[in-house]
C-alpha cells in the first residue's frame, strides 16, 4: 500500500544523491524511493559524492558511512565546512549502528540516521520529512 504522503505531493523538483560503495544497496534505495519521481543520482564512494555535489547541489544526500577512501563521516565534515554545501540535508544509511557511531554521525552534522538493513517505511518517512524541511527553507 502506498502511503498517502507519496501520492498527494509533487517531489519531482527535488534532487537526491544516494552514496554507497555497494551497487546492490544503491539499487535497493533507488527502488524503494522510485515512487517519488525526484531526480535521483548515485555515487559509489565519498570522492564521487563530493564531485557530484560540486557538479549539482542536491537537496538531500542518503549517505553510507563505511566506504573506501573518504568515508561518510569525512564527506559530512567536508560538506558542513563549505558554506555552499553546509545546508544540505544529510541522512546516514549505515550498518554501523553502535551508539558511538550514531552520536559521531550527528556530531559531524547528519540530520538523521537510518540503520541497515533499511526498513522501507522508515526510509520513506525520513525522506519525506527531510524534503519537507528543504521545502520550508526555500519559502
Amino acid at each position: 500500500m502506498t502511503p498517502l504522503y507519496a501520492q498527494d505531493h509533487d517531489y519531482s523538483m527535488f534532487n537526491v544523491l544516494a552514496v554507497d560503495d555497494i551497487p546492490l544497496n544503491l539499487l535497493l534505495v533507488q527502488k524503494m524511493l522510485s515512487r517519488f519521481n525526484f531526480k535521483m543520482r548515485t555515487a559509489a564512494n565519498g570522492q564521487l559524492a563530493l564531485d557530484a555535489v560540486a557538479e549539482l547541489k542536491p537537496d538531500l544526500i542518503l549517505l553510507d558511512l563505511m566506504m573506501p577512501g573518504i568515508d561518510g563521516f569525512e564527506v559530512i565534515q567536508r560538506l558542513r565546512e563549505n558554506p555552499e554545501t553546509a545546508d544540505i540535508q544529510i541522512v546516514i544509511l549505515s550498518a554501523l549502528n553502535s551508539n558511538e557511531d550514531v552520536i559521531k554521525g550527528f556530531n559531524v552534522g547528519a540530520n538523521d540516521f537510518i540503520m541497515k538493513p533499511i526498513i522501507m517505511e522508515k526510509l520513506l518517512s525520513t525522506v519525506v520529512t527531510q524534503l519537507q524541511i528543504v521545502e520550508a527553507k526555500k519559502k
